[in-house]
């Protein structure tokens, strides 16, 4: 094999709680996390030199050290101590940067399978989920794809029976939200209201898509409204809209992540095409999707870790 081409989707999260500080200054959390069709390109090709070349299509990415794919190429080769063949990589960046999707991650995530196979190296799901969990906390879930539930840092996974189908409008205002800014200022009574993720992950295991909706809740989105007016203004905006469509409270708009990326749960794709034309007028960046899982991609519910 000479290249390989392959998609790095986005997650979005059906719930997120943290639960407290750890000793080595992460904090612990627990979340419902979901992949979505939306998604990255890499296309990956072997060189003769043994240089690692990425090559960046979109606004905003970096394309050296710093950019996760690239960091897992480096990951890999010193994993495998063998002299193995350069790559040149080109991303084609579809998900927004610095949105609370994962999209760095899932980069991360698409370079370690990809490379996984071009270079031979074999290595087992179990591996890579160690080798993930040193890349970034949400790599690992990258890995698994689907509907799971995560903790520790996000890097122990609990695969759930697929979620219900949903169509999902993502919208986002013009801020780059930093994670760990995010983390730095939450406080205890942000925890209010409470995630109730046993009822969530009851809800999915039924087939509960009002339950579902029901158990949409993260409390970042409290402390990222606060320090981002922008996030808080586009929170709004998107709520009152999906009121005046559908019914208070019937599609409620939730953050994803440390955010500022904003998502609804939709039933088809009219009610998906109604949010987002309204949103469109509105707000700077608004994208249709929908739930997915690659078939072959999931394990029987097990525990699973990325931790490395």
């Amino acid at each position: 094999m000479e290249a390989i081409s392959l998609r790095a989707p986005a997650k979005i999260n059906l719930s997120l709680d943290v639960l407290g500080r750890r000793e080595d200054g992460y904090h612990e959390v627990e979340m419902v996390m979901q992949t979505v069709a939306l998604h990255d390109v890499l296309h990956l090709r072997k060189r003769s030199d043994g240089e690692i070349v990425l090559l960046c299509r979109g606004e905003g990415v970096p394309a050296g050290p710093e950019n996760l794919v690239w960091k897992a190429a480096v990951l890999l080769k010193e994993q495998a101590s063998l002299d193995l063949p350069g790559v040149e990589i080109v991303l084609e960046k579809n998900i927004p940067v610095a949105a609370g999707l994962a999209g760095g991650s899932t980069d991360g995530a698409a370079a370690l399978r990809g490379l996984n196979r071009l270079w031979g190296l074999n290595y087992s799901r179990e591996q890579l989920l160690q080798l993930g969990g040193r890349l970034g906390a949400d790599v690992p879930f990258c890995l698994l794809g689907g509907t799971a539930l995560a903790r520790g840092r996000g890097e122990k996974l609990q695969p759930l029976p697929p979620a219900p189908f949903f169509h999902v409008v993502l919208a986002k205002p013009r801020v780059a939200v930093p994670t760990a800014e995010v983390y730095r200022h939450f406080r205890p009574e942000d925890r209010e209201p409470r995630p109730d993720t046993a009822g969530l992950v009851e809800a999915i295991r039924r087939g509960d898509r009002e339950g579902i909706r029901e158990r949409l809740v993260n409390v970042l989105e409290r402390v990222t409204r606060r320090l981002f007016p922008e996030v808080a203004e586009a929170g709004e905006v998107a709520t009152a809209v999906a009121d005046r469509l559908f019914g208070p409270g019937k599609r409620p708009v939730v953050m994803s992540g440390s955010g500022p990326t904003f998502f609804c749960l939709l039933d088809d794709e009219e009610e998906s095409e109604r949010l987002a034309q309204e949103l469109t007028d509105r707000l700077p960046v608004v994208i249709k999707t929908f739930f997915w899982r690659e078939p072959g991609e999931r394990q029987n519910n097990q525990e699973l870790t990325g931790e490395g």
